[in-house]
């Protein structure tokens, strides 16, 4: 085992810009954890809010962040039984609760580590992890989505309502998605039923012409804003909302009192059960990451950039990042 490691190390709360390629220390392994040689990340929105500032209290700089870990574990701790060395595996870090991803190794509690998908790439499973946990608390756990309800997945063919579709599909639900005009065929293939482009017509009119009236039984809002406010207008009666976006003004909505809305709001909590169910759904053929861009770990400013702006290209799907290789592949930027 070598004493250092590279990592990219947040510097300072501000752009792109405020990252460093840095060798630091690895840190130590607890008898319960588990130090992994990661392969692959992702970039989150919840990483550039943290880079601009948006938790200064949660990040004491330097940190290093990230979210999503794709690896091989090559040191085990004194009372760990659940895994070995060499064990390919996949998590999220717990988030404000020490260093993150963005480097070269990573110690974790073993409680949040899952086996990696036999039938995915490390830069697949590292798209996965955080997105996959949340999409599974927000329509499994929290809004409790069953076979033969239909659901309205706001930004379909974004990081998270990629696999969103996915899942609701598996579930057995009827999805209908918000999506630019382009991107109506790739939802499709995901799964969706209907796609609405959010550009040109409004959502809560179609959903009613394509549910007849009636409404869907769950929205699941990526966007916040509108999105929030305005979703009661497409549910049924005692339909249910789960948004995954954090509000930083205050919201009327006054609309979920009429239908007798229910309102979720989710923050994922990271552990293995959701992993390992997310692996049933890979492994038997029922979700598959979406990858839209891959850049080397020395370019997560550019990753930052792509995703925060990522209505200027033609994104779909993560951003992830090869750690462990020089892979760059990036969209072009729609004319």
């Amino acid at each position: 085992m070598t004493d250092s490691m590279k990592a990219v190390v947040l510097t300072r709360f501000g752009g792109p810009d405020a990252f460093e390629l840095r060798d630091v220390a690895v840190p130590p392994v607890g008898p319960r954890q588990v130090r992994v040689r990661v392969h692959a990340t992702a970039i989150n929105p919840l990483d550039y809010q943290i880079r601009r500032g948006d938790y200064p209290d949660q990040v004491p700089l330097p940190a290093i962040i990230g979210h999503d870990i794709s690896g091989v574990i090559e040191e085990v701790g004194s009372d760990v039984i659940e895994f070995g060395v060499g064990d390919a595996v996949y998590y999220t870090p717990r988030i404000f609760g020490g260093p993150g991803s963005y480097a070269e190794q990573h110690v974790a509690d073993v409680e949040l580590v899952g086996r990696k998908p036999e039938n995915l790439s490390h830069l697949e499973a590292a798209s996965l992890t955080l997105v996959g946990g949340t999409v599974w608390e927000s329509l499994v756990t929290r809004a409790q989505l069953a076979v033969g309800e239909t659901i309205l997945v706001h930004g379909g063919a974004g990081g998270v309502g990629a696999i969103a579709i996915q899942v609701a599909k598996a579930v057995g639900a009827r999805v209908i998605t918000t999506a630019r005009s382009g991107d109506h065929e790739f939802v499709r293939t995901l799964g969706a039923d209907a796609a609405i482009d959010f550009t040109s017509a409004d959502y809560v009119h179609a959903v009613a012409e394509l549910t007849r009236g009636a409404g869907v039984d769950v929205v699941f809002d990526t966007i916040g804003g509108d999105a929030l406010t305005r979703s009661p207008l497409a549910l049924n009666d005692f339909g249910r909302v789960v948004s995954i976006v954090d509000i930083a003004q205050p919201q009327n909505l006054i609309e979920a009192w009429g239908k007798n809305a229910a309102y979720h709001f989710v923050f994922t909590r990271q552990n293995r059960g959701k992993l390992d169910a997310l692996t049933t759904l890979v492994e038997r053929g029922l979700v598959r990451p979406v990858i839209g861009a891959t850049l080397p770990l020395a370019r997560i400013g550019e990753a930052h950039e792509l995703l925060e702006c990522r209505r200027e290209y033609a994104l779909r799907g993560k951003v992830a990042i090869d750690v462990a290789g020089d892979t760059l592949a990036i969209p072009p930027r729609i004319s």
